[in-house]
C-alpha cells in the first residue's frame, strides 16, 4: 500500500472512532446506566396487595380465635385434672380411715375368740346384760355394714375419678393438637402477610397505609352517612365506663396474636382484660363474644359494648361513643381509635345486659 493508501486508511480509522465516539456521547444517559429498578406499583397494583394482606390477616385472626379457644379449653382441662387428682388424694385418705376401722373392727372380733356374739347372748345368765348385748350387737352389725358400704362407694368414687381423669387427658391432648395446629396456621399466614408487604418500597409502604386510612374512612362515611348515629344515644353503665377507661388506656400498645395484656394484646384479648377490669368475665375469643353475650341492636348500642365485625365473627372492637371504637386492628398495628362503621358489622354484644 502507498503512502497516500496509507494515509486514506488512517483517516478512515480516525473517522471511525470520532464517529463511534460521537455516537456514545449522543447515546441517552439511560442507556448507559444500571439498568432501571422495576416501576412503582400502580395504584390497582397497591389495591391487589392490600386485598391480599388483609385477606392474610383475617384468616391468621380466625386461627388465633381457634388457637385462643383451644388454648382456653387446655388450661381449663389442666385445671379439671389437678382439681380430679385432689379429690383422689382426699378419697384415698378416707379409704383408708375406712380400711383401718375395718381392721379394728377384725382384729376386735379375733380377740372375742371363736364363740359367735349371737351365742354369747344366749347362754347369758342376766337377762339385762343380754338385752344391752342384744342393742350392741345389733349396733355393731349396722357400724360394719355402714363402714363397708362406705368403703365400696369410696372406691367407686375413685373409679369415677380414673375414669375422668383419663378422659379429660384425652381432650387435652385433642386441645393441645388444635392449638398447635391454629398456631402454625398463624405463623404461616402471618409470614406470608409480612413476605408480600417486604416487597413495596418504603413509600410504597406509605401509599398502601393511606390506602387502608383511604378504605376505612370511606366505609366510615357511608356508615355515618346512613343517620345511624342519630339513633345511637345511649349512655354507659358503670361497668361500661370501667372498660372503656381500661381499653382507651392501652392505646398505642402493640398487637400481638393470642396477648391478653399487659404490654401487648389480640383484638379479643384487649375487650376480655377491659371487661374483667369492669368486673365482667366474658369469653376469649370474638367468636365466642358473639356466640355467648346478650345481644342488642346497632342503634342501641352504648359505650363499653362490643361490635363484632365480619361474617365470620373474627374481629371485636369496644364502642367508646360517638361512632367510634377502640380496638386491637392486626399485626404491624397498635391498640387505636378507629371508626365504627370502618369495617363490616357484624352486630353488637353487651356483656352487662343482665344487669338491667
Amino acid at each position: 500500500m502507498g503512502r497516500d493508501g496509507r494515509r486514506r486508511g488512517a483517516g478512515v480509522a480516525a473517522g471511525t472512532v470520532l464517529v463511534c465516539a460521537v455516537g456514545m456521547l449522543s447515546v441517552p444517559d439511560r442507556a448507559l446506566a444500571a439498568p432501571d429498578k422495576p416501576e412503582p406499583r400502580s395504584t390497582k397494583r397497591l389495591e391487589e396487595v392490600h386485598q391480599q394482606v388483609e385477606s392474610l390477616y383475617r384468616q391468621a385472626e380466625a386461627a388465633t380465635d381457634a388457637y385462643n379457644l383451644a388454648r382456653g379449653k387446655q388450661l381449663a382441662q389442666q385445671k379439671t385434672i389437678v382439681r380430679i387428682a385432689r379429690d383422689v388424694a382426699r378419697t384415698k385418705k378416707e379409704m383408708a380411715a375406712l380400711k383401718r376401722q375395718v381392721g379394728a373392727m377384725a382384729a376386735a372380733q379375733y380377740r372375742g375368740g371363736s364363740v359367735p356374739a349371737e351365742w354369747k347372748l344366749v347362754l347369758s345368765d342376766d337377762p339385762q346384760d343380754l338385752m344391752r348385748g342384744i342393742d350392741l350387737a345389733r349396733k355393731g352389725q349396722q357400724a360394719a355394714r355402714g363402714v363397708i358400704g362406705r368403703l365400696a362407694q369410696t372406691q367407686a368414687t375413685l373409679d369415677r375419678y380414673a375414669d375422668s381423669a383419663s378422659q379429660e387427658w384425652v381432650r387435652l391432648d385433642a386441645s393441645r393438637s388444635r392449638k398447635a395446629a391454629a398456631q402454625k396456621l398463624i405463623k404461616a399466614k402471618l409470614a406470608k402477610a409480612k413476605k408480600l408487604e417486604s416487597k413495596l418500597k418504603k413509600d410504597e409502604q406509605e401509599r398502601l397505609r393511606k390506602l387502608e386510612e383511604r378504605k376505612a374512612r370511606l366505609a366510615q362515611e357511608k356508615w355515618v352517612g346512613s343517620g345511624i348515629l342519630d339513633d345511637i344515644d345511649g349512655k354507659a353503665s358503670s361497668a361500661g365506663k370501667r372498660a372503656v377507661e381500661f381499653a382507651t388506656a392501652q392505646i398505642g400498645k402493640d398487637y400481638v396474636w393470642g396477648a391478653e395484656g399487659p404490654d401487648t394484646f389480640d383484638c379479643s384479648g384487649l375487650t376480655l382484660k377491659a371487661w374483667a377490669a369492669a368486673g365482667r368475665p366474658i369469653p376469649r375469643t370474638s367468636q365466642e363474644q358473639w356466640r355467648q353475650l346478650p345481644r342488642v341492636a346497632v342503634e342501641d348500642m352504648r359505650p363499653g359494648d362490643l361490635i363484632i365485625y365480619f361474617k365470620d365473627a373474627t374481629h371485636v372492637g369496644m364502642y367508646v361513643g360517638k361512632g367510634t371504637i377502640v380496638h386491637a386492628p392486626r399485626p404491624g398495628r397498635q391498640v387505636t381509635l378507629a371508626g365504627a362503621g370502618s369495617m363490616p358489622i357484624l352486630g353488637v354484644v353487651r356483656p352487662d345486659k343482665t344487669a338491667h
